[in-house]
């Protein structure tokens, strides 16, 4: 029996991008559970053609896989185990099946070295869970830490039970945002960014670990500095004055903004050094805004972060 692996964290070297882009499977005749022939919207089936619905619904509700196969009576054990403690999570919890014969891509991306393995999804990236069949009570440990980190996250929306199984995953309930987060989402959708930083920042002082208030707050800010500016004049500006560090602030958010993000961080990671203190300082500080805005995890991130941090020592 394998011990089960803690759920650490989102990312890793496991990339499921290539499972995305596919057409819907054609769906056999049954659902999640080999050996009760039943499916719906909390247990269903999965493979590598329809892999990349499940990795969208992760991004609302953790997804536990199991990669079972139908000549393993252990497989289907630890299949009916999970659906039953699935199925108590009310909707919490999701389970996809996968035959691991059916979805070679599938065993390969998640690099599962023995069949029964349970692994988890959650904002579409991989966390291992365990191999083997488990103890219903450290199965039960480990959906607690799924759920926690679910959380921590920002997944933590439900799904409700029935529903055709052969229509795949249902469409999730989101959960309600929370009471400040959703004043900043009302004021941008209106197209007040001043009121929504403003809301972003209560929330921030209330619990300065918000970190979905802190990614808000960026981008609320990156949206109030544009508002009311044309493209042609930002790039005539920055073209006219290539040494104004305002022109070329406005510039990297205009960049940015419309996914050009190299290109952003890389104006200003250049135009650095040619600044006295306060101008470092400034870029500094935008920068550190807009790495919030694109995800601090993001590889371009990481890499325009060493940068600064080299020029910096």
């Amino acid at each position: 029996m394998s011990d089960p692996i803690q759920p650490s964290g989102l990312r890793g070297a496991v990339d499921l991008s290539s499972l995305v882009q596919r057409p819907p499977a054609q769906r056999q005749p049954g659902g999640a559970d080999p050996s009760a022939g039943t499916g719906d919207a909390i247990v269903f089936e999965t493979d590598d053609a329809a892999f990349g619905a499940t990795l969208e619904l992760s991004r609302t509700v953790p997804v536990v896989v199991v990669l079972w196969a139908s000549w393993s009576e252990q497989s289907i054990a630890l299949v009916e185990t999970l659906d039953r403690l699935v199925r108590a999570r009310e909707g919490r919890l999701v389970l996809a099946a996968a035959d691991a014969d059916r979805s070679p891509q599938l065993v390969q991306a998640f690099q599962a070295q023995a069949i029964p393995t349970v692994v988890a999804v959650v904002a579409g990236q991989p966390v291992p869970l365990f191999a083997g069949v488990q103890p219903d009570d450290v199965i039960e440990q480990v959906f607690d830490q799924l759920l926690e980190l679910g959380a921590q996250h920002g997944v933590s929306g439900h799904v409700e039970a029935g529903g055709d199984p052969g229509e795949g995953p249902a469409e999730p309930v989101e959960p309600p945002l929370p009471p400040l987060h959703q004043e900043a989402y009302d004021a941008i959708e209106r197209g007040d960014f001043e009121a929504a930083a403003s809301a972003y920042r209560t929330a921030i002082a209330q619990d300065p670990r918000d970190s979905l208030a802190v990614a808000g707050l960026a981008q609320a800010n990156l949206l109030w500095r544009l508002q009311g500016k044309t493209l042609d004049a930002i790039r005539n500006a920055a073209a006219s004055a290539p040494d104004d560090l305002e022109a070329q602030l406005d510039v990297a958010d205009l960049d940015l903004s419309g996914g050009h993000i190299d290109d952003a961080f890389d104006r200003l990671l250049t135009l650095f050094p040619k600044l006295d203190a306060d101008g470092k300082r400034a870029v500094r500080e935008r920068l550190v805004e807009l790495f919030e805005v694109v995800g601090t995890d993001d590889p371009r991130v990481i890499a325009a972060r060493r940068r600064l941090t080299n020029l910096l020592y």
